[in-house]
């Protein structure tokens, strides 16, 4: 019985510090999807050119993973600047951001997850950093620092911004953007500029997220496709642009997977996980802190 509870009290724990990555990684989701309305399923693929960056630099240079993906974020929110303009002009100005949008996004995934591979090949990287295999133990609860860490740099980074959209004149015309442009215009504000700030944020926050994945698993070319299921699923289940419902839905999400991964086995943890989503979003479709 103690064994078990053991095994119970460290599943929960490993689960929210999973939860905590599981959020690093929809953040950026968050924002496009839940405040653009842009289905940018190509996100994991930045997600995974951020792991790379800091890996060539960690690697070459032993400079700390977190650190270069900080400084990596200006040209991250460069890129995403870009990218939706080329995306205004190519498919919103015309009305038609539905399946050819949505084709756009499939294809920027293909050309980055094709590059890294012709560049880096199907081997696994991995980084080094001093928190990279310590763990700390509290009575028979262990807190591997390989976790913890890249879960409060995940808290941080969504309470920055947070911050920045709710205190904002530009982070407030962000969460507006979507919901009426119109009224956005009568207040002197651009929606196309404001929309390319919000997708340039959300591109940002990949960078970040990057560094958190390589420093949680090694990591290879596709393994991104692996988290376009769980990057929507928490989207829509913590509430559309909703950054607290987007956290909590991590951890829900963290918390399942790991407690079915311990006592049922890791075939079982997504059906749970994405069994749960149906069920929440059956009795409340906009999602825990979606609107009603």
């Amino acid at each position: 019985m103690d064994i078990t509870f053991d095994l119970l009290g460290n599943a929960l724990v490993s689960g929210l510090l999973l939860g905590g990555f599981y959020a690093a990684v929809t953040i950026g989701v968050s924002i496009s999807f839940g405040m653009l309305d842009i289905v940018n399923i190509a996100h994991p693929a930045f997600i995974l050119l951020g792991s790379y960056i800091a890996y060539i630099m960690n690697a070459n240079f032993g400079f700390d993973p977190i650190l270069v993906a900080i400084v990596a974020m200006p040209a991250f929110y460069a890129l995403g600047v870009a990218i939706y303009h080329i995306y205004d002009v190519s498919f919103e100005r015309r009305g038609d951001t539905a399946l050819r949008g949505l084709s756009f996004f499939f294809g920027l995934l293909f050309i980055t997850e094709v590059t890294l591979t012709m560049v880096f090949g199907v081997d696994y990287r991995l980084v080094d950093a001093v928190y990279i295999g310590p763990t700390i133990r509290i009575g028979v609860i262990d807190l591997p620092l390989r976790l913890l860490v890249p879960a409060l740099v995940s808290v941080a980074l969504m309470g920055a911004l947070q911050l920045y959209l709710s205190r904002t004149f530009i982070g407030r015309a962000v969460q507006a953007v979507a919901q009426d442009p119109l009224a956005l215009r009568l207040m002197a504000a651009d929606p196309s500029r404001i929309k390319r700030i919000a997708f340039g944020l959300s591109i940002a926050t990949a960078s970040l997220a990057g560094a958190i994945l390589i420093i949680i698993q090694p990591v290879e070319p596709s393994i991104g496709r692996d988290y376009i299921g769980r990057i929507f699923a928490i989207c829509v289940l913590g509430g559309l642009g909703s950054f607290a419902g987007t956290l909590v839905a991590a951890i829900i999400l963290g918390v399942m997977e790991n407690i079915t991964a311990t006592f049922f086995g890791p075939s079982w943890a997504p059906a749970v996980a994405f069994g749960f989503l149906l069920l929440t979003l059956a009795f409340r479709p906009s999602g825990i802190f979606g609107r009603a």
